[in-house]
């Protein structure tokens, strides 16, 4: 931290903006979001009308001026508003329509912060009154800002260089009610069918993020992760400073580490040694530890390029890995390497990832997708994340499925948790260009399961 940097939160910040805290608030601007919506919508079916076409919801509901009032003002909330937006975008990748992935890569990259009167208050409140004088510098400028809280860069009068991450005000209250509002948001929008029954996920949804709203529960995981990760080769985790710690606020130590996109220029060989550490600690998660953090977002990973370690950070979302689900994702693994289609299809429709009616009404399909993935897994040499040809088959096929009602359906929770670390690991992967041997990392862990003459 430069010895110019402005000390104490009264520091001048443009790019603040308050967090609406109370109930009636965010009601309100979920309100004022839904009154811009509609008024673009009907504007925007107007024009069509003008043309002579008939007006569709869907295109009226995703135009580029409701597209950008979409994103500022779940930006705004924050809280559970723009973190489903994250975790809609991060899990559906590719799968999602083009203006709604646009949609949520803007929530996903722009995050306001608070203005200082904001953060002073909520710290008063959490640490008392004069409570800048327990430090030689604190930093009212945030160096990271998303979803729930802001992070900001400190010094403790010992001279201990913290970071301490600071919740959002309102947000932990806001959960159930912004999912729900999101929820229906999507709804309006069409972009989610009326004949799924999303009520489990929206349920999960809520308890994880009550979850990643207490920070006191969030430090104790991260302490329980560097604890199993004590004197690894490749990471590094913080330690808790637990004088600053409350509910509401986690400090921890201050490990430098640019952000992990850095390595888009590293040569292959490092792209490839920290995109294999990441899946290695992936497979060790799920059948080793029982436990995985499961929120890929690639800013929870910050890289050293003096020590070559990763940094990793936000705990938030670390949540107990069902031995089931475990065991199944064993089995699917298992047929993949024996080349074993009726296998796989076996362990992908006993574990709920493949609905029955697709295998019924379109088992040319679904043979097409899993002998791409086998043929995937067992090309020769190391798996390319960079070459993502596959990809456009899986959804196109995929896409054609969907049209068929019968093919909907949505997995077991439990399961979509941890696929969306896989699969974040996986677009990780696919960022680095990263060329793995994911087959010699597998392979010890699927040696149990009976694999196909």
């Amino acid at each position: 931290m430069d010895d110019d940097t402005p000390q104490g939160p009264d520091a001048n910040d443009h790019r603040s903006r308050k967090v609406p805290s109370s109930r009636a608030g965010r009601i309100g601007a979920f309100g004022r979001l839904a009154g811009g919506v509609a008024g673009g919508m009907l504007a925007e079916g107007a024009r069509q009308l003008s043309r002579g076409e008939r007006p569709r919801l869907r295109d009226a509901m995703l135009t580029p001026g409701n597209a950008k009032r979409l994103a500022d003002r779940l930006s705004h909330l924050r809280g559970a508003a723009m973190k489903m937006g994250q975790m809609i975008s991060m899990d559906a990748g590719d799968m999602l329509p083009p203006e709604l992935a646009d949609i949520l890569a803007r929530v996903r990259e722009q995050a306001d912060r608070m203005p200082p009167n904001q953060l002073r208050d909520v710290l008063d409140k959490e640490w008392g009154k004069g409570w800048l004088g327990r430090f030689a510098k604190f930093n009212p400028r945030p160096i990271a800002a998303a979803s729930i809280g802001q992070v900001h860069r400190a010094v403790t009068k010992d001279g201990r260089e913290l970071a301490i991450k600071v919740q959002y005000p309102g947000v932990k209250e806001s959960i159930d009610a912004d999912v729900d509002n999101v929820a229906t948001l999507l709804r309006i929008s069409g972009l989610l069918p009326r004949e799924l029954d999303f009520s489990p996920l929206l349920a999960e949804a809520k308890r994880q993020l009550h979850e990643e709203a207490d920070y006191e529960r969030e430090g104790a995981e991260m302490m329980r992760y560097r604890a199993r990760l004590e004197g690894h080769d490749d990471f590094l985790v913080p330690a808790i400073a637990e004088e600053f710690s409350t509910g509401r606020v986690l400090a921890m130590d201050f490990l430098p580490g640019k952000p992990i996109e850095v390595l888009d220029e590293a040569p292959q060989d490092e792209r490839n040694r920290v995109t294999t550490a990441i899946i290695t600690l992936v497979l060790r998660e799920m059948f080793e530890f029982g436990v995985m953090q499961t929120d890929p977002n690639f800013a929870n990973y910050r890289f050293q390029p003096d020590t070559g370690k990763l940094v990793l950070l936000d705990f938030g979302a670390t949540r107990d890995v069902d031995p089931v689900i475990a065991e199944d994702y064993r089995k699917l693994m298992a047929a993949g390497l024996a080349q074993d289609r009726d296998g796989a299809r076996k362990a992908a429709l006993e574990a709920g990832y493949l609905p029955q009616g697709a295998v019924d009404n379109h088992a040319d399909r679904v043979n097409l997708m899993i002998d791409t993935i086998i043929e995937e897994m067992n090309r020769a040499g190391p798996f390319d994340f960079g070459d993502r040809g596959f990809v456009s088959v899986l959804r196109d096929e995929g896409m054609e499925m969907a049209a068929d009602k019968s093919t909907w359906h949505i997995p077991p929770v439990e399961m979509l948790f941890v696929q969306r670390k896989i699969s974040g690991t996986a677009l990780l992967g696919a960022r680095f260009k990263a060329k793995v041997h994911v087959r010699d990392l597998v392979r010890p862990y699927v040696e149990s399961v009976p694999l196909k003459a």
